[in-house]
């Protein structure tokens, strides 16, 4: 990803370097988030919507530079990796205080990883690293330093803090106190939240101004995405950091130079199969869907190259599995994405029993093979695509019932009742590294969506997943992790317990206001730069 950067890079390093001189301090920045947040605690954001607050708020030690996608301090001046991998200490910054006042000194960071590694927490965050059993220990040192040792090696331990908001062990706020550039001064639930600058951001431009320039960011909750282009139009918000193909292409025909395709994204769209074994499923439902020949009996009855071409108008490609081609390094290259070939599906559907009487695919003991798969309503194009899988599917003679959801009432389904069959969404990756998907492979996380939070695993394959994850989590070799989650891919190719089905290019449209966006393939990716941001002077004016 480096290489395709570095052409324009320093042109644009330049320009975010000289920005504090030509930015217009003040203006309120507006955006849409498609719905509400789950939690304003950051160790526990896990949807989108919540993770954007994160972002905006969240005091990281390190930051990772979405545009070079280099390591940068933040409220660390300095860290040493010792002791094998196990170890890591950083020197913190000096008089930084939080939002409200309150100080920031070492205990809050040990305070933090005491709250993030709490299993009663269930923190998302907290399983990328938990590579090992054992505890994790934090020691508060002199001169304003901090040593975290976990019980076994992390790979890649110093990025992983990038996704950690330092809470306050003493601010009466308590998760509302913040160390990032902005706070939540307003939230009025279903409508918007406002985020106000943080007075004590410890961040300066060159020029010494301090940073974020825009004085707040005001986050409308909008589901309807043809309400939030319309809004784009009008000036009435700023950016759309993630645009469907449709409203791509209608804007680079109205105004080419909102529209930006920063290249193959990171993220995916999927599909699969309920295999909690209490959801409340009838037994025969429940055998398909953990069926090895089931699952990939669907996944070639579907035509990725038509899902591309039509739905996403070519800004996508077929989905090899978890990891985009556009990660160079940890990509399997030896994959292929799985071939549309429904004489192929019905061969394996035959060897589970299954037949066709009257048109109809039906199981061994006679049931009709029909099922419903659920997806948020909204959104256009996994509306289409599920259209398309229904069609595809009537091919080998399966009845697919496409039903769409309120995203609030689809979490409900997916992650407390499972009273759902099969879901069509998105995968979200806002790291390179493999550890950042702990919570999605390890049996036991909570992000495991087709049967989380599993005592022991359920399955051979599953085991064997967390093996490998643990393992390539607990090495400082490259290759040794590389072979190791290699494996983890190869397994989830042949499984499929996520039926992987296009990794889409990342769109985003940004209005000529917003001055000093550069949109990158890493989330997010029109505000990244958040503090360096800033608006026109007749917007800023205005607001």
């Amino acid at each position: 990803m480096k290489k395709l950067l570095t052409g324009f890079l320093l042109g644009i390093l330049l320009t975010l370097g000289s920005s504090g001189v030509l930015a217009q301090s003040g203006g309120e920045l507006h955006f849409c988030l498609r719905s509400e947040p789950k939690t304003l605690n950051p160790l526990l954001a896990a949807d989108d919507a919540s993770e954007t607050i994160r972002y905006l708020t969240g005091g990281v030690l390190v930051r990772v530079n979405r545009l070079t996608q280099e390591l940068e301090p933040g409220l660390a001046t300095s860290w040493k990796l010792t002791n094998g991998g196990k170890t890591i200490t950083f020197e913190l910054r000096g008089g930084v205080r939080f939002s409200d006042g309150t100080p920031f000194s070492a205990d809050d960071v040990a305070y933090t990883m005491q709250q993030l590694m709490d299993p009663a927490l269930h923190s998302p965050t907290g399983d990328a690293f938990r590579a090992s059993e054992g505890k994790v220990e934090t020691e508060v040192l002199p001169k304003n330093r901090v040593r975290i040792t976990f019980p076994a090696p992390i790979a890649g331990l110093d990025r992983l803090f990038d996704q950690v908001a330092i809470m306050s062990a003493k601010s009466p706020q308590k998760e509302m106190a913040v160390l990032g550039p902005y706070y939540v001064g307003e939230n009025k639930a279903g409508s918007y939240l406002i985020l106000k600058r943080n007075p004590n951001y410890w961040e300066k431009d060159p020029a010494g101004r301090q940073l974020p320039y825009i004085e707040s960011v005001r986050l409308d909750i909008q589901q309807n995405r043809d309400i939030e282009m319309l809004r784009l139009t009008r000036g009435e918000i700023h950016f759309i950091n993630s645009v469907d193909a449709d409203s791509f292409d209608k804007i680079a025909a109205q105004d080419p130079s909102m529209a930006h395709d920063a290249g193959a994204s990171l993220d995916s769209e999927e599909m699969w199969f309920n295999q909690v074994a209490n959801s409340p499923l009838p037994p025969y439902k429940k055998a398909w869907f953990t069926s090895t020949n089931f699952r990939r009996a669907i996944s070639e009855a579907i035509n990725r190259e038509d899902i591309a071409r039509i739905v996403f108008r070519g800004h996508a490609r077929p989905a090899f599995g978890p990891v985009s081609p556009a990660n160079k390094f940890w990509f399997n290259a030896k994959l292929q994405a799985h071939p549309y070939d429904q004489k192929s599906a019905l061969q394996r559907l035959a060897q589970d029993g299954f037949h066709f009487q009257d048109g109809t695919l039906r199981d061994h003991d006679g049931h009709a093979v029909e099922f419903s798969v659920i997806t948020n309503a909204g959104n256009k194009a996994r509306e289409r695509m599920a259209t398309m899988i229904q069609q595809d599917l009537s091919g080998i003679g399966i009845k697919l019932n496409v039903v769409t959801l309120d995203f609030p009432s689809l979490i409900e389904r997916i992650t407390h009742t499972f009273d759902y069959e099969a879901c069509l969404l998105g995968m979200v990756n806002d790291e390179l590294d493999p550890d950042a998907q702990m919570t999605v492979w390890l049996s036991s996380a909570d992000s495991h969506q087709w049967n989380p939070s599993q005592k022991t695993p359920a399955t051979a394959w599953e085991a064997e997943i967390d093996k490998l994850m643990r393992a390539q989590a607990s090495t400082l070799d490259p290759k040794k992790r590389k072979e190791d989650f290699d494996k983890v891919q190869e397994i989830a190719w042949q499984q499929e317990p996520f039926i992987y089905l296009v990794n889409k290019n990342a769109l985003s449209a940004v209005s000529p206001a917003l001055h000093n966006a550069h949109p990158v393939v890493l989330r997010p990716q029109v505000y990244w730069n958040i503090d360096q941001l800033s608006l026109s002077s007749e917007v800023a004016r205005n607001h």
